[in-house]
């Protein structure tokens, strides 16, 4: 049978929706859409059916629409809503869970505020695709991760609703202070919302940015979306009716009143009266915490109840000062069964049917770099008991879940907070243990003062994977591993590797474990391996060593990392012109295997540097290194092949090393450039 989306369409001709009587909202995404919807059968058959409602998405194609209808119509708004991002990622694949808890509050965040004019950031931006949909994007929504379509995260350039770009965790209530001093400065009344998920407050930046609000006193209004905490409080009528009490106009200018009254009692007494009115609202209400950062805590609520929401939404936004927390707890996944119930609510998911919720899974040619580190590491651990695991909360996209699963006194997920996982990792090593922190190359960047002052300065045995090196495609340029050979290799000390295939990073792996000497790092790639045949174990890598895979006589290219494959097939296009070629495999950038890059310079008329990194990196301290010895001084035509210096959009990975020249055809136009008009190639 042909599958058929539950999704509101957008064709104006087509019969209104009609849902079962007793259908609860959260299950419209739940059933096949032929035991969703009303038909003449069903019609014939007696069985009753609810009055037909006009789809009210179609009537909202932005947010100014969207202030137009009455709060009782954004219940059915919201189930639509959600239907719509279900069936638009089922398409596209990205991230599901985190928006579809956020549906009710994206409904009802652009309903009292008046975006753009206020700001509403979202943090990380994974959970604001119901909000692309709302803001004028409906049209492209289904282009989202696509080559040329719309970025998995908000994006300034993409839309005015968009006020700040966000893809690494934890930046949202910074920012949002900075526009909210912006706003005092230049004298506007706007409104500044940030909404962090409490994953993200495991960040210290989070804490940083509130300790500053709270100091400053500007009004800005920070969302808690809280979609895990287990501890968190009961969200019924009670605390509801708390929340809107508290939050309410009334209730503030008594208080008010009453600082003002304590203020004129003796000091003693007025510090009583502070902390009396503290904990009688931290007893029914909770947020202590936040209160002594300054913030004016509400909460919690529940944010899939739009009745709750609504109220203490319009308080807040009323508000005439100070900076306000709102705790909202929401469901990762809300509303539909497969996410529910998946471990991880579907937080990042492939093309998926949207009525059984199965993912379209590609079969696998070879192992991925990410279990091939796994495993290598599993088999180094059962040897040495001083392996320990360190990861900032990515133990599955590191593969460190496996390792955690036979080592679980081992393996250590400090949360979001990558400056925390490096220097903690270097308390470890300074302990005897060897602590493998593996970490994207993307968030490494986070934590780069403390490689610099906590583990190379003091020249400490940390053993950093870096998982994503290079370019990652759908998830575009905030996710790429370009800068992490340019920032690790000009650090003294620090030893770095790059793992041309999945043997090499088996051998890597065994390297790292076996290094004592001083902080060692390897970066590898997002994705399958090229299909060599592993070892069963890791051999040690005698350091700054390279190898020659091929020997040639004219053209060398001197490659780091996985575009080892298209050096090898650059070679046979050269070939066939009639061009030797030479390739070799550097496998360090620091150190450098200078008798290596010495032979290659003598011996060759032209050498070609390649790498999955930026400007700055592996290529030039080849440059550096041949400067140094005098070696460009004898006609030797070099060039380094790098990523562009500038940030790539989101395409598929092939597509963008292939625009960056990084393809076996860009290897070979470098080095006819390289030979120049004047030198005869014979063409194939």
């Amino acid at each position: 049978m042909r599958r058929v989306r539950p999704r509101i369409s957008h064709a104006p001709a087509r019969a209104p929706t009609r849902f079962l009587p007793g259908l609860r909202p959260s299950e419209v995404c739940q059933r096949r859409p032929e035991r969703l919807f009303g038909n003449d059968d069903q019609a014939s058959s007696g069985q009753p059916l609810t009055r037909p409602k006009t789809p009210l998405l179609d009537q909202v194609p932005d947010p100014a629409a969207l202030r137009r209808l009455d709060d009782a119509q954004l219940r059915q708004l919201a189930d639509e809503l959600r239907a719509e991002t279900i069936d638009a990622v089922s398409v596209t694949g990205g991230h599901l869970g985190a928006g579809l808890g956020v549906v009710e509050l994206t409904v009802a965040l652009h309903h009292v505020f008046d975006t753009p004019r206020d700001r509403v950031i979202w943090d990380v931006g994974h959970q604001a695709y119901p909000h692309k949909i709302l803001t004028g994007r409906r049209d492209g929504i289904r282009t989202l991760r696509q080559p040329g379509g719309l970025s998995g995260f908000t994006k300034r350039s993409e839309s005015e609703y968009d006020p700040f770009g966000a893809a690494h965790s934890s930046t949202s209530i910074s920012a949002g202070l900075g526009m909210a001093v912006g706003r005092d400065l230049a004298g506007g009344a706007n409104n500044v919302i940030a909404v962090i998920g409490d994953g993200a407050m495991s960040a210290g930046m989070a804490y940083e940015a509130m300790n500053n609000a709270g100091a400053l006193g500007s009004r800005l209004i920070v969302i808690l979306n809280d979609n895990d905490m287990s501890i968190a409080p009961p969200v019924g009528a009670m605390s509801a009716y708390l929340a809107r009490l508290v939050s309410g106009r009334t209730y503030r200018s008594l208080r008010e009143v009453a600082k003002y009254l304590a203020e004129k009692l003796p000091r003693f007494f007025h510090e009583k009266a502070k902390r009396t009115e503290e904990f009688a609202r931290g007893f029914w209400t909770g947020g202590t915490l936040f209160e002594e950062l300054g913030f004016y805590y509400v909460g919690p609520i529940d944010g899939h109840n739009l009745d709750h929401l609504l109220p203490v939404l319009r308080n807040v936004r009323d508000a005439e000062s100070g900076p306000i927390l709102v705790h909202v707890v929401t469901q990762k996944g809300k509303g539909y069964a497969p996410a529910e119930a998946s471990a991880d609510k579907y937080h990042g998911v492939v093309k998926f049917d949207p009525v059984t919720g199965q993912q379209a899974k590609a079969p696998a040619n070879a192992p991925s770099y990410t279990n091939v580190f796994a495993n290598a590491l599993i088999k180094e651990a059962r040897e040495d008991e001083k392996i320990v695991a360190v990861t900032a909360a990515m133990p599955s996209g590191t593969g460190l879940d496996a390792f955690g699963k036979e080592f679980p006194g081992r393996t250590f997920d400090v949360g979001i907070a990558e400056q925390h996982a490096v220097t903690f990792a270097a308390g470890l090593a300074s302990e005897g243990f060897k602590p493998f922190c593996a970490i994207y190359s993307t968030f490494m960047q986070r934590a780069y003062d403390q490689i610099v002052h906590d583990v190379a300065l003091q020249n400490l045995p940390v053993r950093f994977a870096l998982d994503r090196a290079g370019l990652v495609g759908a998830d575009g340029a905030t996710h790429a591993g370009s800068f992490d050979i340019a920032y690790l290799a000009c650090l003294p000390g620090m030893v770095v590797m790059a793992a041309a295939d999945e043997a090499e990073l088996t051998h890597m792996v065994a390297t790292a474990a076996a290094y004592d000497a001083g902080p060692i790092a390897f970066r590898y790639p997002r994705g399958e391996g090229v299909g060599v045949e592993l070892p069963q174990h890791g051999v040690p890598l005698e350091i700054g060593k390279g190898r020659i895979v091929r020997e040639g006589t004219r053209i060398a290219l001197l490659s780091l990392g996985t575009r080892l494959a298209e050096c090898l097939s650059a070679a046979e296009l050269l070939g066939q012109r009639g061009l030797s070629t030479t390739v070799t495999d550097a496998r360090f950038a620091k150190p450098l295997d200078e008798a290596l890059i010495a032979r290659l310079a003598r011996e060759h008329e032209v050498l070609i540097t390649v790498e999955e990194g930026s400007v700055g990196g592996f290529g030039s301290h080849v440059l550096q290194l041949l400067a140094q010895k005098g070696l460009l001084d004898g006609g030797l035509k070099i060039r380094s092949l790098t990523l562009p210096d500038s940030f790539q959009d989101h395409d598929k990975p092939e597509k963008m090393y292939a625009d960056a020249g990084l393809d076996a055809a860009g290897i070979v136009r470098a080095v006819e450039a390289a030979l120049g008009p004047a030198s005869a190639v014979k063409r194939a």
